[in-house]
């Protein structure tokens, strides 16, 4: 079969580890002589990489693919392609409702995407959700960064949270060898990558389910050695992980953090609710004094970190007393961001069909109050920033304003300053801040740093 001249469009929705798993396949279709068209409607093959978390995510999913099934009876030699999370969960009822489907695909077969799609062009409709061992990376994403990178380093989660369909839709955790993330690094910073993510769905469950432990009797490969272990590759500059768990967020990982240079100031833990009775009822497995003994951990050893977190306001059963314990959790640790989200019931998971739902407009006055809340901190967070040197990463340039460009502190607070983005990509740059807002700055720049790649 040729593939010459041919083009693919990638929609991603959901989160990183979608992002991520969309680089690898737009890879893989790149080495199968593809080429990346912009418009869907240029496309010959056309990927839909998908997200359950939230219904609204899914639900455009489908407006996307119905205008495609449209097309695709004018045009028969279209392939179509549902991957991700809302593959897993609908499998072949997905082809039932869009008949004009070709390939429908969990999370875990993103790497398979070339045999599949041969399957396809051989003149198969394939489904391909069953749990399968993550077959070892080897594909070469095509990163939609020249500056920041992601890199797997866990699959899966073994959590059983009752209100989130991960588990179900991403399998049981299996973790990267120590030696594949390395040598993925070593490779991102020979091509000029300066920061690296390292990105799990639970990333603090890193390593328990590889071989081999340590005298004292502790898993040999938890994050904080893999931090150790790839902190001194050369060229990349900047680490940061996500996401994290409070069960697993360890003092010996607060203290690698701090005592490790290139690893950035910035958590993401999230809390999800500030009520110990509302964190039962959702499985998380610690307290909210748990979570805040954490937080102070870090500020201990890292007084100026910024910390982010996600929350849901609304869960089943929720009273508003509970839910002023979130608010009161937020207003007492002062979040640099928080990701928040109302309540939404997802197909197959506990939550979804217990009595006690609440009504949208509690749902969506609560979410508002919550939202009210986190900008009044994130803007008193800012302050802190004022008149300071920051060192910030120029990733791309201002689309707002030209002469601008934009970047992240190693705090994760997005930075605008004026420069020639041609100039300054990729470089570090101290800036002195001048303006604050809520979740973004803007400064004067003082120094470039140069980094030599060794």
């Amino acid at each position: 079969m040729t593939t010459s001249r041919r083009h693919y469009h990638i929609t991603t929705f959901g989160c990183q580890m979608n992002k991520a798993d969309s680089e690898r396949m737009a890879g893989i279709l790149e080495d199968m002589g593809f080429e990346w068209s912009e418009d869907p409607n240029q496309a010959d093959v056309i990927l839909y990489n998908t997200c359950t978390i939230r219904d609204n995510a899914e639900q455009k999913v489908y407006s996307y693919l119905g205008r495609q099934a449209k097309r695709k009876h004018e045009q028969p030699d279209l392939t179509l392609i549902v991957a991700g999370c809302v593959a897993q969960q609908e499998g072949e009822a997905l082809l039932r409702r869009v008949p004009e489907l070709d390939l429908v695909m969990g999370p875990q077969h993103a790497n398979r995407l070339q045999d599949l799609l041969q399957q396809v062009f051989d003149g198969n409709q394939v489904v391909a959700t069953e749990p399968i061992h993550i077959i070892e990376d080897i594909t070469k994403p095509r990163r939609d960064s020249k500056v920041t990178a992601w890199v797997n380093v866990i699959y899966g989660c073994n959590e059983r949270c009752t209100y989130c369909v991960v588990p179900n839709v991403r399998g049981v955790e299996q973790s990267r060898t120590p030696e594949a993330i390395r040598v993925e690094m070593e490779e991102l910073g020979r091509q000029g990558y300066k920061e690296v993510t390292l990105l799990g769905q639970n990333i603090d469950a890193y390593g328990r389910d590889l071989p081999g432990v340590t005298p004292e009797g502790r898993h040999q490969h938890t994050l904080t050695d893999l931090l150790y272990y790839v902190h001194d590759v050369p060229g990349v500059e900047r680490i940061r992980f996500a996401t994290s768990h409070p069960r697993y967020f360890t003092e010996r990982l607060i203290r690698a953090c701090a005592e490790l240079p290139k690893v950035c100031e910035h958590f993401h833990i999230p809390f999800q609710s500030g009520d110990n009775e509302v964190l039962k009822r959702m499985a998380r497995g610690y307290t909210h004094e748990k979570y805040r003994r954490i937080i102070n951990t870090i500020r201990e050893y890292m007084s100026d970190a910024a910390i982010s977190a996600d929350a849901i306001v609304g869960f089943p059963g929720e009273t508003e007393e509970q839910f002023e314990n979130t608010l009161k959790l937020v207003a007492d640790i002062g979040f640099d961001q928080l990701n928040t989200a109302a309540y939404s019931p997802r197909p197959g998971t506990p939550a979804a069909v217990w009595e006690n739902q609440l009504s949208e407009e509690v749902k969506s006055d609560r979410l508002q109050r919550l939202n009210h809340l986190v900008a009044t901190i994130a803007a008193e967070r800012s302050q802190r920033y004022m008149g300071r040197l920051e060192e910030v990463l120029v990733e791309d340039q201002n689309p707002k304003d030209k002469t601008q460009v934009m970047g992240r502190t190693r705090t994760n607070r997005l930075t605008f300053f004026t420069g020639d983005i041609n100039e300054l990509k990729g470089k570090l740059v101290k800036v002195r801040i001048s303006e604050v807002r809520a979740f973004s700055l803007t400064g004067e720049p003082v120094e470039v740093r140069e980094v030599v790649s060794v």
